[in-house]
């Protein structure tokens, strides 16, 4: 077993294919991007000053990681909301306490860079392993409760700018 210091850090537009094969792991069914489309977006999360990936990374490879976008709020004396989405931990690198790590410095960076009132985080209603997760980082369950809407299928086809 690996025993290397993780690194924790926002992840860099060297990081697209590392970050990628984190998101086939946790949605091996999702659409595959262009390679194009990849670059575009990705550019544009890493350019974004309200979003950032945060990674850990471990002897040169990316093993977890989670992004956290921050909207504008009208609401709260101005301050912005967060989300977190995408927390992903590779199976070669779980139970390292790496999901826990980024998921602190995204909240770091919520409350100190981007000055949230609060930060959202989604979880499938199965999942208690990682609701216990959540939890030991400060979210809770009992506080707001969570709605989530999508497209019919097929009303949504083609990737929007």
């Amino acid at each position: 077993m690996n025993t290397s210091t993780p690194v924790i850090r926002t992840a860099t537009l060297d990081d697209l294919a590392a970050v990628q094969a984190l998101y086939a792991e946790l949605r091996p069914h999702d659409p595959v991007l262009s390679p194009g489309d990849a670059q575009r977006l990705w550019r544009g999360i890493v350019d974004d000053p309200h979003a950032s990936v945060v990674v850990a990374e471990v002897d040169g490879r990316l093993g977890a990681t989670c992004m956290l976008a921050t909207i504008p709020n009208l609401a709260s004396g101005g301050r912005r909301i967060g989300v977190i989405e995408h927390v992903i931990t590779a199976a070669a690198f779980r139970r390292r306490g790496l999901a826990r790590q980024v998921l602190r410095h995204a909240l770091a960076l919520a409350w100190e860079r981007q000055g949230c009132c609060k930060v959202l985080l989604l979880s499938g209603v199965a999942r208690e392993e990682a609701h216990g997760l959540y939890e030991s980082v400060g979210f809770r369950g009992d506080v707001e409760r969570g709605f989530v809407a999508k497209p019919a299928p097929g009303t949504i086809d083609r990737l929007h700018p």
